[in-house]
């Protein structure tokens, strides 16, 4: 429930504030052009707190839904206006004005990601360095070369620093020219090329959280000792009268060298008792532990709420981190808002021809989701999501899709080319269409994030 309540929270303040900024930008390029603004809200729907306050008496509101908010304009197509303000109203403004205002609104969310990219950079971007882990034989990775214990440390023409860094650039040259080509070090300060070839393979490279098993790589990590960590209060492990520090000897007779060995049992026990030896100090001890069950995606799995314990040295020589002075951390920003909006449009619109997965489109439970997780890490992760969030706010409504403001940018620029306003059949056409597109984006959201939470229900409700 904890965990429900903090997703929940963190996703209204996330997406509370995006929208703010993007209307923030409307709204201030407006006033700044001399166009009257007649209401600025945070959500739609009914009108929860409002108050009027400067000299044109602008309505500040918080509506009930908060997935989204706009700002009204007096525009002589609303609603009557006095002789005094028609040259204030929106649509006697020039061309090149009302493309300013509506530009303005994503404008602001790519200029809030580069002030949260650079924030980031300036305090350090924590991370694990790009060390291949397993190669499985035959594999897209391994016919490429790559081989165990490598340090991606380019791909294409970018250096990369950390796992994060190099998985965003290699679904960037993925999506540009169907490779991933990358250099990669051995240990010996020595850089060699691997190019893996993933042209007619985008589809299943794009699955979420499959593209490591596709290729056939795992990132590095550790093979830690069987010792107990932390322990989750209330849980089996702590009930049963295990403690932090204990090393598991075995379970069920079978002995038990790896944490990796120890969860697999566990997790094939749901439900179950498991009879384990385990050494506490110098002491041999035989404990009995009721293991919990939980229903995941991946079926019906063991768990007794107990983390394992990693030895501080071995996760210190994997960690990496970005940090920058204010000038080069702002050009970084820069440069990697540029980077995540080109690889945002060529997402989109390789999910439109069909070479990308359409299981990436996320609505908000997903994002609500990952709200709550990045605030539960720490000031640093919710930053980037919410860099993450305001890039994809701002490049989708930038697309020429009538609802958005880079449909209503083309109406204004046809308006200006044509010498007059749009014909009332046109404008009624382009509106059925943007409605239909949203309606079908918002179903292929909708439908990923049920079939998250309920993985399984749809193919048994399909047969």
């Amino acid at each position: 429930m904890s965990q429900i309540l903090t997703s929940l929270l963190a996703f209204v303040v996330a997406i509370g504030l995006l929208v703010a900024i993007h209307e923030y930008g409307h709204y201030i390029v407006a006033r700044l052009l001399g166009v009257k603004v007649l209401r600025y809200s945070i959500g739609f729907g009914r009108v929860l707190w409002s108050r009027r306050s400067g000299p044109d008496q602008t309505e500040y509101c918080l509506s009930a839904i908060p997935l989204g908010g706009y700002v009204k304009l007096l525009d002589e197509r609303d609603c009557a206006v006095t002789f005094a303000e028609r040259g204030r109203a929106f649509n006697r403004q020039s061309a090149a004005s009302r493309i300013a205002i509506l530009s303005a609104g994503p404008a602001f969310n790519l200029l809030f990601a580069i002030l949260a990219y650079t924030v980031m950079f300036v305090s350090g971007v924590p991370g694990m360095k790009p060390v291949v882990g397993p190669v499985e034989e035959g594999s897209m990775a391994a016919s490429a070369g790559l081989r165990e214990g490598d340090t991606i440390v380019a791909v294409g023409d970018r250096r990369v620093f950390t796992w994060e860094g190099a998985t965003i650039a290699m679904l960037d040259g993925m999506l540009a020219d169907g490779a991933m080509r990358l250099a990669v070090d051995d240990g010996t300060g020595n850089e060699r090329p691997v190019i893996l070839r993933t042209a007619g393979r985008e589809s299943e490279l794009t699955e979420p959280g499959q593209l490591f098993a596709r290729l056939g790589l795992q990132p590095w990590s550790p093979e830690p000792e069987p010792v107990i960590g932390e322990l989750t209060p209330g849980g089996a492990a702590e009930a049963a009268g295990f403690q932090p520090g204990d090393r598991i000897l075995s379970a069920d007779g079978t002995p038990i060298a790896t944490w990796a060995e120890w969860v697999r049992i566990v997790r094939a026990r749901p439900g179950e008792r498991l009879d384990v030896t385990l050494r506490r100090g110098e002491t041999e001890l035989r404990l009995a532990v009721q293991v919990a069950s939980e229903q995941t995606a991946d079926g019906r799995i063991g768990r007794i709420g107990a983390a394992v314990r990693l030895p501080e040295d071995l996760l210190a020589a994997m960690r990496a981190e970005e940090r920058y002075g204010p000038v080069e951390a702002l050009a970084r920003a820069t440069a990697k808002t540029w980077e995540m909006s080109a690889l945002t449009l060529r997402m989109i619109w390789r999910m439109v021809v069909g070479d990308v997965s359409p299981k990436n489109i996320s609505g908000p439970i997903n994002i609500a989701q990952y709200a709550g997780v990045s605030a539960s890490i720490g000031a640093s992760a919710f930053l980037s999501f919410l860099a993450i969030v305001s890039i994809s706010l701002g490049v989708l409504n930038l697309l020429p899709v009538p609802m958005l403001d880079g449909g209503q940018i083309v109406y204004t620029l046809a308006e200006s080319l044509k010498g007059g306003p749009l014909s009332e059949r046109a404008q009624m056409i382009g509106q059925q269409v943007g409605i239909g597109f949203l309606l079908v984006l918002m179903s292929f959201a909708f439908w990923n994030d049920l079939s998250r939470v309920f993985p399984g229900f749809f193919s048994r409700l399909l047969g």
